[in-house]
């Protein structure tokens, strides 16, 4: 074997025994990465490097974090830890071969088996070179490897686990309820035969039986056959197994989950879901466009719609050709199976100047003073990707002789543009059981979250959330004393409902339901799709109207009575974030979405709504609370019977449904939903409802029930029915007392405020603020208050998020910014400036103040 040389400067060279005496006195710090330990091997901490990177990875010996070439110094001097494994990948042109074809060589395949391959680049005219080396710190040793014989045994197994070691991404911690997907080892390579298979849009059946549903496509020959047979006894007949058994066909795509973001494919030979990086090219062989496929809600029916009006078509500007952008504030982000989401609203957050001082601006200083797992360090994580997106390091035009080439060649040579922010979505989704996942996700909810981790960990003197805060004032008014009560709270969002009923085209809607309906029943394809139009100023006019307050009790009577309640701005903020409230749910508890066209403005004026707080000739309601009477019968207990049989056809446990309801207060199914998901792991979770204490607290204290000053101690009831949810007793008190012991509202209080004096409990952190519809944060009640920045109400759009799919649980997300004049669509990885922007079908969009 040839001996290793030990570089200094590039021209000193030792023997073999003297490799070993080198590396003597740094043998303690050196470890075996252990199971459990998470080597991050692809990823800088502190950037978007990567082997791929010029400078390569440096991943640290003992911590195994890993440090492009910028950052390596720093965690050097910080730590004192001298030894790191360099790990660079080179990507080169084949060498052609006398026919004419590239030769197959490939050198070091072994080192990073877990190494993702880019998927730009073609593997018949590029191949990988893999290389690794020891280097010392600080004067930059450098031993090759490998080097088995040369360097002590103890370094020599250390480097082959680091090296063989997978992906920190690749298994997610317990908390997280699916494992990511790979991409399968058939699909660069993967045969389709060429017989003249055409899929139709509809009408698929088993070719071997009759089955229509659970229906999987063979992507080598065509083949539609059924899946296989479940327990319960549904799914299929098992023939599209038979048929690999029988052919070797290795990869197959179910029919009904083709969308312009992916599909569910399944590989035989590997025996498990996989992704299938050319799923778009293995579609089209069978004339299948991803573009205009759509999942429907039986997986039946699929691109019915034309193009010119599909949802997918016009949000992502499909057929018409948009010019790339590059540089600094153009940087995409790869998708990482469902994460566009986070994608479209982290594009969003990082277009703000505010955020771009507190995190990009202070960057040195949030790296110099991140944790030593800078990893799990919510700042460091923000000021990576701010950096990662604003920088213009990972957004590189191609140089002219690339772009000749791509265009003489009609290929892409390869390009690492973009960013894939793993790292980030492992931290800022941990211990979330919805964000954690791979499944799709609200980015309203998603928005919400991360303002509440902005808030948990300030950055400098000014919180950048801030310019999303105001306070919204709410007017209670009892209908039968006239009385009034004004009350503060904080939000971050203005929701806007859908004003179906002000549509200006509801006899064309009611002609295409009916073609629908029709289509629907004989089987054809759907009718060209009319989407409503909503007029903006009649959502507006929604939002300022008055609602009902169900179960309203009336402190001026002591008893319910009927009330109504407005709520209007008592603070513009700097940023105003605007929601469309196009999802509902169905009856079958479902989440459904309004296909519907608002014209939303490119100014907007909501000065008319601001707050005047208490008028000349209005009474206050008086300061009572409510009593609350805990009986002493358990089975007396006031359940909501209609919130429990919703959760129990969900398929929970009926016991547990039944405490859902009650230790949220009736407050309804979709709260409850909140408290099931919080506790459904506990061991008791689906025995049945036992209150002995609060019979106690009830008889103890029966004589004290009645109106309740709200200078006065809370009641001992309401502190017993929040400690029996799980939360401290002195949290109880204090959100009784910040809400004029209100148990709704301290619910609320408590979910947006963590104990300052515990440590902040994991089942807290997941159910914070964006279990709130409306992120309905409570005023501080210190003497500062919550902090806003009040100014004028006229604003100018400057960015809109877009939603395709039918609902938060399925689709895609594409954001659209304003940028030096002129609008540019953020699709994922694909940055272009945007020739039509559809500000008509956003879902939520982001307005700055106009200066006065």
């Amino acid at each position: 074997m040839q001996r290793a040389a030990l570089f200094r400067g590039g021209d000193a060279q030792m023997a073999a025994g003297d490799l070993g005496e080198l590396l003597v006195p740094y043998m303690p710090t050196i470890r075996v990465p252990k199971s459990g330990d998470r080597v991050y091997k692809t990823e800088c901490a502190f950037s978007y490097d990567s082997p791929d990177s010029e400078g390569g990875l440096y991943v640290c010996m003992n911590t195994f974090l890993g440090f492009g070439r910028e950052h390596i110094e720093r965690h050097y001097r910080k730590t004192g830890q001298c030894v790191y494994l360099h790990l660079k990948r080179h990507v080169k042109e084949k060498v052609p071969g006398a026919s004419g074809g590239a030769l197959p060589k490939r050198r070091n395949a072994k080192l990073f088996l877990d190494l993702e391959i880019s998927s730009d680049l073609n593997s018949d005219d590029f191949e990988y070179e893999d290389e690794a080396k020891l280097v010392i710190f600080p004067d930059h040793y450098e031993i090759s490897l490998p080097n088995i014989e040369e360097l002590p045994a103890l370094v020599t197994i250390a480097c082959d686990a680091l090296l063989s070691a997978k992906s920190p991404y690749r298994k997610q911690e317990s908390d997280s309820w699916e494992e990511e997907l790979q991409a399968s080892k058939h699909a660069k390579t993967l045969v389709q035969l060429d017989n003249g298979v055409r899929i139709p849009p509809s009408g698929w059946k088993c070719s071997k039986c009759d089955l229509r549903e659970n229906l999987w496509l063979n992507l080598t020959d065509g083949s539609v056959l059924c899946g296989k047979w479940f327990f319960d006894g549904s799914g299929g007949n098992g023939h599209a197994m038979e048929h690999y058994r029988e052919t070797g066909y290795p990869l197959a795509v179910k029919l009904g989950t083709i969308t312009p973001d992916g599909a569910d494919v399944y590989s035989f030979d590997e025996e498990e879901p996989v992704l299938d990086p050319h799923i778009a090219k293995h579609l089209a062989h069978f004339g299948i466009d991803m573009l205009q496929m759509q999942v429907t809600e039986n997986g039946l029916r699929d691109n019915d719609i034309k193009p010119r009006v599909s949802e997918w078509e016009v949000i992502q500007e499909a057929g018409v050709k948009l010019k790339p952008m590059y540089g600094p504030g153009y940087t995409g982000m790869k998708n990482l199976g469902n994460s566009c989401y986070l994608n479209a609203v982290m594009q969003a957050i990082f277009s703000i100047p505010e955020f771009q001082r507190a995190y990009v601006g202070n960057l040195p200083r949030i790296f110099d003073y991140s944790p030593l797992d800078p990893t799990q360090d919510f700042n460091t994580q923000m000021a990576k990707l701010g950096h990662g997106l604003l920088s213009g390091q990972y957004s590189k035009p191609p140089m002219k002789s690339e772009l000749i080439e791509q265009v003489m060649k009609e290929e892409h040579k390869p390009q690492h543009n973009g960013i894939s922010p793993r790292m980030f979505k492992a931290f800022i989704s941990k211990g979330h059981p919805e964000f954690s996942s791979n499944r799709q996700q609200d980015a309203q909810e998603f928005f919400l979250h991360l303002i509440n981790l902005v808030e948990r960990n300030p950055v400098g003197s000014e919180n950048p959330s801030d310019v999303f805060r105001f306070l919204v004032e709410e007017r209670t008014q009892c209908c039968q004393s006239r009385k009034v009560r004004y009350t503060e709270r904080v939000d971050y969002i203005m929701q806007l409902p859908v004003a179906m009923e002000a549509a200006t085209n509801k006899d064309e809607l009611i002609a295409y339901e009916l073609k629908r309906r029709e289509a629907e029943a004989a089987r054809r394809p759907l009718p060209e799709l009319v989407r409503a139009k909503i007029p903006f100023r009649a959502c507006l006019q929604a939002f300022s109207e008055p609602s009902n307050v169900e179960d309203f009790w009336s402190s001026a009577l002591q008893a319910k009575s009927a009330g109504v309640k407005t709520s209007r701005f008592a603070s513009f903020p700097e940023y105003l974030v605007v929601q469309i409230k196009k999802f509902t749910f169905g009856l079958d508890w479902i989440p459904k979405k309004l296909d519907v066209s608002i014209d939303m403005p490119d100014f907007l004026d909501i000065s008319h709504l601001r707050a005047r707080g208490l008028q000349p000739g209005e009474e206050e309601l008086p300061d009572i609370a409510p009593p609350i009477v805990i009986p002493d019968d358990p089975k007396a207990l006031d359940i909501d019977e209609s919130s429990v049989m919703q959760l129990a056809e969900m398929g929970f446990p009926l016991e547990a449904c039944r405490k859902a309801v009650y230790y949220t207060g009736n407050l309804g199914a979709e709260v409850a939903f909140n408290w099931i998901i919080a506790h459904m792991e506990e061991p008791d979770f689906a025995e049945p409802l036992v209150t002995p204490a609060f019979g106690e607290v009830a008889s103890s204290g029966a004589a004290a029930l009645g109106a309740v000053g709200l200078d006065n101690q809370p009641p001992e009831e309401m502190v017993a029915i929040i400690i029996s949810m799980g939360f401290q007793r002195n949290l109880a008190i204090q959100a009784l007392k910040a809400t004029n012991n209100n148990l709704e509202r301290a619910l609320e209080w408590i979910f947006s405020h963590p104990d300052p004096e515990e440590e902040s409990d994991p089942s807290l952190d997941t159910m914070d603020m964006e279990n709130n519809a409306n992120a309905n944060i409570l005023a501080d009640t210190g003497s500062e208050g919550p902090r806003i920045k009040d100014g004028p109400g006229r604003y100018e759009l400057f960015g809109f998020i877009s939603h395709m799919g039918t609902s938060t649980m399925s689709g895609h997300y594409v954001c659209h910014l304003r940028k030096e004049g002129r609008w540019v669509i953020y699709n994922d990885l694909r940055v272009c400036a945007s020739e039509r922007p559809p500000k008509d079908l956003g879902y939520i969009y982001f307005y700055h103040r106009i200066p006065s």
